[in-house]
């Protein structure tokens, strides 16, 4: 989904977080005779009675499962002033028989649809609040195969589904808004074809999901006829339109085969930045060539996005409608494109079986962000993403888990659904987390197999322990500890660790420390990083299973100090960056010492690590570019130990600086760079 301006080191928001409510032919006395087209799609329809669709292991089943939604739309007045929100459709649903049953029930909205017959095996209706009960011909017994006519129309109200605006069209449903524009069985974990065919004014350009199979001019009236070879959940059916759209095409060759391509359809505003549109139609080649490389080729026929006109009522970033995103104004901005392109692989293809595993959408297109950013800057880029993607979930945390089995059974409100500290930055870094826990191969080659798995996800649904069982059978081990203590528990760990150095015998003891009341112990491996008084650093790399645990080291060399987490690969904790260290008792460090801050680029705190030899007056003094000194960390006498002294330049710009401790006789200066 999309993102939108939420703080200042971040231009988009990773996909609709806060607010998301967004989201054929003339019904008349001439309904019921039907065009060539028409004819068309109902044999197609028909032709869905020897498909037997599969779901993943533990998708929610329903008494019916529908395969097909048949819309017909007459949407000409809605691109002419006074721009009604009204019109008229039929919508033919072909559906799969679960469990024996003589009626339907399918979510439509009171407010905005009025239901007006019903056909083919629809004997009668009725419509009472949101839900539209169809009774049916007979009595139908599971594999059964039967077809629904609804003829209906939108009533001419804004809601939040269905937007006309000055001569554009458009519609935006997460999670629950398809319901708002057309009657169906609106839940995630039923994905349907879609075949759709809408009469506009020819002055019109209008796109919808699946590729274009025909269009047809009669006078002033062109009927677009859009046809989704993929099955699509319903919040991700689209239908965009605007009188003087502009249309670009590029293609990208396929990896399998060099000589097929897929088309990639850009619609775009007359004032939209004409340069950040050329630029994203550069880079989407690449990009699906990236993704496809790590993720399994592109899975659709078409790959789509339209700019939304400003004041038409999409303020928010983009919205992953399948093969045609939805952009904000000029949204031709490369992190959010990234974002909802990613999605075209986790949420359209792979799409959630209920609203508690959002995060396999947001936190998989959040991440994919950072890995555009590897790809495209390199590992330094990617790790500024996450961390800054860290920071604010650690800043705005709410102190609730990202999986709550609550909302696969009551639909949550959005402003929880789609938090950006959960859903969107936590789901991030619990992947960056794996990552650094797994090591980049085995991580990489989990995350494939996933996302190329056709018996169980591709074209399909998801549910969160399916995610895990599949991640822990790839990578040979058990990983329901980590998803256990990342997801299903809220909050993160809060570090206080210890350590002691014993010069005589060059033996150096860790005790590994979380002091966190609001949530349990977390399970993770830990980076140690030891200095010596001479040559260069180690690291050990630990398992901590338990709360004050002590591991115990003796070396060759002289240790001085020790960093916990060097690279702060751990990145949802707090106070953990540095070991705070303790003299044993009568025992001095060897020598005076620097290290480099820690982290480093960083944005906006880091920590200073330093080694006293002899109680002195230490002063740690923070200086620009040009000589200026901007901050004074510390100012104190300090007695002989290792220290590490947190430091927060929020209030600075971005940029290089130089640190300068003293100590008596002792002075050294190394370089930090903030990086916002």
């Amino acid at each position: 989904m999309e993102r939108w301006n939420i703080i200042s080191y971040s231009a988009v928001l990773r996909n609709c977080i806060i607010v998301i409510l967004l989201c054929g032919s003339t019904v008349s006395s001439q309904a019921q005779k039907m065009t060539g087209a028409q004819l068309c799609s109902l044999k197609r329809m028909k032709q869905y009675g020897t498909i037997m669709k599969e779901l993943s292991p533990n998708t929610p089943q329903h008494s019916f499962d529908v395969l097909n939604y048949t819309l017909s739309l007459d949407l000409y007045s809605n691109f002419l002033s006074p721009y009604p929100e009204s019109y008229q459709a039929t919508n033919t649903i072909t559906f799969k028989v679960d469990s024996t049953l003589n009626a339907i029930q399918l979510n439509a909205d009171h407010s905005s649809l009025t239901i007006d017959s019903v056909s083919l095996a629809g004997k009668s209706f009725s419509h009472t609040g949101n839900i539209l009960t169809v009774t049916l011909d007979s009595t139908y017994h599971p594999n059964a195969t039967v077809s629904v006519r609804i003829y209906f129309h939108h009533n001419n109200i804004a809601d939040g589904a269905f937007y006309t605006s000055s001569g554009m069209v458009f519609t935006d449903c997460e999670p629950e808004g398809a319901r708002k524009w057309f009657p169906c069985w609106d839940r995630p974990s039923d994905k349907a074809t879609l075949d759709l065919t809408a009469k506009v004014p020819t002055s019109v350009k209008l796109g919808s999901n699946g590729r274009l199979a025909d269009s047809t001019k009669i006078a002033d009236t062109i009927i677009y006829h859009w046809i989704s070879r993929d099955p699509i959940a319903t919040y991700l059916m689209v239908v965009t339109g605007k009188v003087g759209y502009n249309l670009d095409k590029e293609y990208w060759r396929k990896i399998s085969n060099q000589n097929d391509s897929i088309p990639f359809l850009f619609y775009w505003n007359a004032d939209d930045s004409v340069a950040w549109l050329r630029n994203i139609e550069r880079e989407i080649l690449p990009m699906a060539t990236y993704y496809s490389t790590l993720f399994g080729e592109y899975p659709f026929e078409k790959g789509g996005f339209s700019t939304i006109e400003q004041g038409a009522g999409f303020v928010w970033g983009g919205m992953e409608n399948q093969t045609l995103i939805s952009l904000e104004y000029n949204g031709w901005d490369e992190d959010l494109v990234s974002h909802e392109f990613a999605h075209h692989w986790f949420g359209d293809m792979i799409s959630p079986a209920t609203w508690a595993d959002v995060w396999l959408n947001e936190g998989f297109a959040t991440y994919c962000e950072a890995l555009w950013d590897e790809h495209t800057g390199g590992y330094a880029e990617y790790k500024n993403t996450m961390l800054l993607d860290a920071n604010y979930y650690l800043t705005e945390n709410p102190g609730s888990p990202i999986y709550d089995p609550q909302w696969a059974i009551s639909t949550p409100d959005v402003a929880a659904m789609f938090n950006g500290a959960i859903t969107y930055y936590k789901g991030a870094c619990v992947l960056h987390m794996l990552r650094y826990t797994l090591g980049d191969s085995l991580f990489f080659a989990s995350i494939k197999a996933y996302a190329a798995d056709s018996v169980n996800f591709r074209m399909k649904n998801v549910v969160t322990d399916d995610f895990v069982e599949k991640m822990s059978d790839v990578s040979g081990q058990d990983l329901h500890w980590f998803f256990n203590e990342w997801l299903k528990e809220p909050n993160h760990p809060r570090y206080e660790n210890t350590c002691s150095i014993d010069p005589g015998t060059r033996t150096v003891t860790v005790t590994l420390n979380q002091t966190q009341s609001n949530a349990p112990f977390f399970t993770m491996p830990a980076v140690l990083k030891f200095s010596y008084d001479s040559g260069p650093d180690s690291t050990i790399r630990v398992i901590n299973n338990v709360n004050n645990q002590k591991f115990t080291f003796t070396f060759t060399r002289n240790p001085t100090s020790v960093v916990f987490d060097p690279d702060d690969d751990i990145v949802l904790k707090e106070n953990g960056s540095l070991v705070s260290v303790k003299q044993d008792a009568g025992s001095r460090p060897w020598s005076y010492h620097l290290d480099q801050n820690h982290p480093n680029p960083f944005n906006p705190a880091t920590h200073f690590g330093f080694t006293i030899a002899e109680t002195r007056l230490v002063i740690l003094k923070i200086y620009d570019v040009l000589g200026k000194e901007v901050a004074t960390a510390v100012n104190a006498t300090m007695k002989p130990g290792v220290y590490s002294i947190p430091w927060d330049a929020a209030a600075l710009p971005s940029g290089i600086y130089f640190y300068r401790l003293q100590a008596g006789q002792f002075v050294q200066t190394k370089k930090l760079v903030l990086l916002k």
